[in-house]
Formats: structure tokens, C-alpha cells, sequence
């Protein structure tokens, strides 16, 4: 498991509640990039919406 994950929207979110989750990982317009650390709740968010995102590990 890697220590780091790279985040990346690439597509807008539809609903709200998709956008809510995406403000809580800082990611706000399309193609921006963060860098989180991986924990479980971080992995959570990403499962919502990894139809909008890619994910890159890091260390």
C-alpha cells in the first residue's frame, strides 16, 4: 500500500452529493490534481466517485 495518492478529476460530477464529496478532497475543477494521503476514509471517497477520477499510488 502505498504511502501517497495522486487524484485527478477529469470528468464534473452530476449530482450534489458527488460534489460535496469531491470539496472534501479538495478537488474542484476539472483536471485538477491532490495529493492525499491513503487512509481508509480517503479510499472511501475515492470508491464514490472513481467514475470522475484517476488515481495514481505515489510514495
Amino acid at each position: 500500500m502505498a504511502d501517497k495518492v495522486k487524484v485527478t478529476l477529469r470528468k464534473r460530477p452530476a449530482t450534489q452529493r458527488l460534489r460535496v464529496i469531491l470539496k472534501g478532497m479538495g478537488l474542484n475543477k476539472t483536471n485538477s490534481t491532490r495529493t492525499l494521503s491513503d487512509t481508509p476514509a480517503t479510499r472511501g471517497m475515492i470508491g464514490k466517485v472513481s467514475h470522475l477520477v484517476t488515481v495514481e499510488e505515489t510514495k
